[in-house]
C-alpha cells in the first residue's frame, strides 16, 4: 500500500478509531453492585487484571452513609491503578432526566469518580412496546443532556439488537453512540466466539463503534438467569469464562473499537465454581 493511500485510510476513519487500537489482551473491568469491601474488591480486582470498576453510587451518597465507604474504595483503587467509576441507572430515567441529572450532580460533586457508567433501559418500559419512537427518542435525549450538564464522560450499558431498531427513520445504535462517550455492550452469551457468542452477537456495535470513533466494550454475565442459561457462565464456570473471555480477545485484535471485556458482576464472578 502506497504512503498516499495509507493516509487516506487513516484520514477516512477505516481500521483505526480516532487514532486508537484494540485494547490490549485481558483488558477487565467488572460491575460492582453491593456495598462490599473496598480492601476486598480491589485485591480481587487486582487479580483478576481488572482495570476499571463501575461502582453503584446512589443521589442520597452525601447522605444516606455511603460515603466513606466509597471514599475509600478510591483510595484503594488508585493505589492499585484502577479507575473508578459512577454507576448509577433505571429505566425511568428515559423520561425522567430531572432524577438522572440530580445523580450525575451528586456523584460529580465527590470528586472521586472518573466518569459516569449508566445502565437505562428503556425497552423494559411498557411505552416501548406502545410508543417506541417517543421512548427511544427520550432515551437519547438523556443520554446528550448527561453529556452536556457536566464534565465527566457518559458510557452506556446497552443490548446487542440496538442496531436493528430505527427511530424516526435513524439507527438506533448509531444514535446512541452519536451521544454516548462509549458504550460496553451486554453481550451476554456463554462463549466466546462461534454462531451465537459474545463475539458475534457484538460485531454490529464494533463495527459501528468503528466509524462513529468510538470505543465499544463487551459484556459477560456471571450471575444464574433461569430465563436464559446460555446467557450466563454461572453453570459453566471460572475456567470457561477465562478461556471464552481469551477467544473475545484474540476475536478483536481487528477491531479498533473494542474496549475490553467487563463481567457482570463482582459478586456472581466471585460465585463461580471452577
Amino acid at each position: 500500500m502506497s504512503m498516499l493511500a495509507a493516509a487516506f485510510l487513516i484520514a477516512s476513519g477505516a481500521g483505526a478509531v480516532a487514532g486508537t487500537a484494540p485494547a490490549p489482551a485481558d483488558t477487565r473491568a467488572m460491575w460492582l453492585w453491593d456495598p462490599a469491601d473496598p480492601a476486598t474488591v480491589v485485591s480481587w480486582a487486582t487479580s483478576h487484571h481488572v482495570s476499571e470498576i463501575f461502582a453503584y453510587v446512589d443521589a442520597t451518597l452525601a447522605t444516606d452513609g455511603s460515603l466513606p465507604r466509597l471514599q475509600e474504595l478510591k483510595r484503594q483503587a488508585d493505589l492499585a491503578g484502577i479507575k473508578l467509576t459512577a454507576l448509577g441507572g433505571d429505566e425511568t430515567w428515559t423520561t425522567d432526566h430531572a432524577t438522572a441529572l440530580a445523580w450525575a450532580k451528586a456523584v460529580t460533586a465527590t470528586g472521586l469518580f472518573s466518569g459516569l457508567h449508566v445502565d437505562v433501559e428503556p425497552y423494559l418500559l411498557p411505552a416501548w412496546n406502545s410508543n417506541r419512537a417517543a421512548t427511544a427518542t427520550a432515551y437519547l435525549t438523556l443520554l446528550q443532556r448527561l453529556r452536556d450538564a457536566g464534565t465527566l464522560a457518559v458510557e452506556a450499558d446497552v443490548p446487542f439488537w440496538y442496531g436493528t431498531i430505527t427511530v424516526s427513520g435513524k439507527n438506533l445504535a448509531t444514535e446512541t453512540l452519536r451521544r454516548a462517550s462509549s458504550v460496553t455492550v451486554m453481550s451476554y452469551r456463554d462463549t466466546g466466539t462461534g454462531p451465537n457468542s459474545i463475539y458475534e452477537v457484538s460485531r454490529d456495535w464494533l463495527a459501528r463503534g468503528a466509524t462513529a470513533g468510538k470505543r465499544v466494550r463487551l459484556g459477560a454475565e456471571t450471575r444464574p438467569l433461569a430465563d436464559c442459561p446460555y446467557c450466563t457462565f454461572a453453570e459453566e464456570g471460572a475456567t470457561a469464562l477465562g478461556d471464552a473471555l481469551a477467544a473475545v480477545d484474540a476475536a478483536t485484535r481487528n477491531s479498533p473499537a473494542f474496549n475490553g471485556i467487563a463481567i457482570h458482576d463482582y459478586a456472581g464472578w466471585r460465585a463461580l465454581g471452577a
